[in-house]
């Protein structure tokens, strides 16, 4: 019996087993202690060795006892193999982090991903060098905000390439490549603790920012755009190749991490937090605007900063900057604590900028807080909330507008027992992101007017972005029910060539058209998007008129919906704990 097909166990796989054989970190002491250090390797050898080469007594083919009894035992030694492996690394020929990098995430040597991230770097510099002159336009509000917000947008691209190059350089640093840091997602860094998904999602960002700068042109008559375009388009297409360059590595499973105390899981049912400001409209606070309370906030701070913000209607557009970590504002309901703005893209804002709230700091919480566009459908673009918050959570909140209510624009985002209302393409944006547990309300528009709920922004197979959508209500607000029938509602359409939705385990009301989804133009994305559904119900749920295109899948088994739950699609079971939200990690009972 020839064992060498059986490879040996890579450090992620064993950390997969061992977890999967106790629910915590397997006590373990070296066997044999009395023996030298060496003499226990030699004998790991031994065994090893035993694994991948054949053995023959010379009495006929596979004849000997001895691969019976090793074939018996290779589930118990690849263990062992495992543990010692995991417990005592330091006893373990040295690789290099370069090396253990590229073997688990990278499908090319570090040192070329390395120079490549340096020499995207550049050309985001380059970029920014040529927007900078313009940056003082006078005269021209929408050309001078899409100007400021090319050079935010590509300063955070700037930022994500230098995190996945820290990362990439120094892996013990970012967390252990396996998965499983030592005592839960790092605070220093704010990962996830898994390198491949971590660079997927900052690479995935620095990419979509680019071309978030080129839509901010729409409506404009500048040269400005064609000056810039080769360089942005020189910028997205190496981001794509980086993109390509890092592996796409399965999941784990679904349980939670060893690390993680049973305890720890309900911590901060939040309640009881101290708060380290308050916002008041009447003056009993410490700040009267919350504009004023988030730019009083640490910097980059590396505990949680909370901010009360008791009951009024705020009419401010609030913008906590990508420097500002760890900020959780929590409100007095949905219906007391309101942050309201109107701004629009027909007043001349660009979509990105017309936010009433927007969020880029990582680690943000928000909690029992509305926020608001009053702008009105005939405004067009105006959204009331645009996250870029990597691992962010709105828990209990509303979110209200019409067209383009709520931007998640980026990085990895979780929405739970959220109401989230809208006309047209009113959940967009290109983050990867679970709504669990909400309320999605279309509302009545403009006459004649089709209402999309989503429109997933995702461009690029080898992005990890989409919507997953589980345990929702999808139905119509009280000002489109006495018009239900009138006016068509879709479950979305795509709004770039590899859109991806997943609706499952929600109730679908009679508001949805029995097609479910709509088409952007014509043809476009039909055979690349991915929109799927399962195990929906309700009256508008029914599949049997669903849309016949190539990219719309009836999802039938649980092993293809398990990959778009928290524990799977955002990792969730790696950093909700600490947040303290109450989320379902896969498709059990809400």
């Amino acid at each position: 019996m020839d064992f060498s097909d059986k490879p040996f166990p890579t450090k992620r796989e064993c950390s997969i087993q061992i977890n999967a054989l106790s629910p915590q970190p397997p006590a373990f002491k070296v066997p044999f202690p009395h023996l030298p250090t060496g003499l226990f390797i030699y004998f790991t050898d031994f065994v090893l060795i035993l694994l991948h080469h054949p053995i023959h007594t010379g009495q006929g083919k596979g004849s000997s006892i001895i691969p019976i009894l090793m074939a018996k035992l290779t589930t118990q030694i690849l263990q062992f193999c495992c543990i010692f492996i995991l417990l005592f690394p330091m006893l373990l020929p040295a690789s290099s982090p370069a090396d253990l990098v590229q073997t688990e995430c990278l499908s090319v040597p570090s040192s070329q991903f390395s120079n490549s991230l340096l020499s995207t770097i550049d050309v985001v510099r380059q970029v920014m060098a040529i927007f900078s002159p313009f940056s003082k336009l006078l005269g021209d509000f929408r050309l001078s905000t899409a100007i400021s917000d090319c050079l935010d947008l590509l300063d955070s691209s700037a930022d994500q390439l230098s995190w996945s190059l820290s990362a990439t350089q120094n892996p013990k640093v970012h967390g252990d490549i396996v998965g499983f840091a030592a005592a839960g997602p790092t605070t220093k860094d704010h990962s996830t603790g898994d390198l491949s998904s971590d660079l997927k999602t900052w690479l995935s960002a620095a990419v979509v920012n680019p071309e978030t700068c080129m839509d901010g042109f729409e409506g404009t008559n500048s040269i400005i755009k064609g000056l810039v375009s080769g360089g942005i388009n020189q910028l997205t297409s190496q981001l794509y190749d980086l993109l390509s360059m890092v592996k796409s590595i399965p999941n784990q499973p679904s349980e939670f991490p060893s690390w993680l105390k049973s305890e720890d899981r309900n911590l901060l049912q939040l309640n009881d937090l101290a708060a380290d400001a308050t916002v008041a409209a009447d003056g009993t606070g410490d700040f009267t605007n919350v504009m004023d309370a988030v730019l009083a906030a640490p910097d980059k701070s590396t505990r949680r900063y909370v901010i009360y913000i008791k009951k009024g209607v705020y009419l401010e557009n609030v913008e906590i900057k990508k420097k500002k970590w760890n900020l959780m504002m929590i409100g007095d309901g949905i219906d007391a604590t309101i942050i309201s703005g109107n701004r629009s893209f027909i007043d001349g804002w660009t979509t990105f900028r017309s936010a009433t709230f927007a969020v880029s700091g990582r680690g943000f919480i928000a909690r029992d807080i509305t926020f608001e566009n009053t702008a009105g459908a005939e405004k067009h673009q105006a959204v009331a909330l645009r996250s870029d918050s990597d691992l962010s959570v709105f828990f209990r909140c509303r979110i209200r507008g019409y067209q383009d209510t709520l931007y998640t624009h980026t990085m990895r985002q979780f929405y739970r027992e959220c109401q989230i209302s809208g006309t047209v393409d009113f959940l967009f944006g290109d983050a990867t992101v679970v709504f669990q547990n909400c309320s999605i309300l279309a509302k009545k528009g403009l006459p004649n007017q089709k209402n999309t709920i989503t429109a997933q922004g995702r461009k690029d197979p080898n992005q990890p972005t989409g919507f997953s959508i589980q345990f929702c209500n999808i139905s119509a607000d009280s000002d489109l029910k006495p018009s239900v029938n009138t006016t068509a509602t879709y479950l979305g359409r795509p709004w770039k060539e590899y859109s991806r939705t997943i609706i499952m385990q929600s109730y679908i009301s009679d508001a949805i058209r029995p097609e479910g989804w709509l088409e952007w133009n014509g043809n476009f994305a039909l055979n690349t998007l991915f929109y799927a559904e399962f195990m929906n119900y309700g009256p508008g749920a029914g599949l049997a008129k669903r849309v016949n295109w190539p990219g719309y899948h009836r999802l039938n088994q649980t092993s293809e919906a398990t990959n778009f739950t928290v524990a799977q699609f955002i990792e969730g079971n790696m950093w909700l704990p600490s947040t303290g939200v109450k989320y379902t990690a896969g498709l059990g009972a809400n």
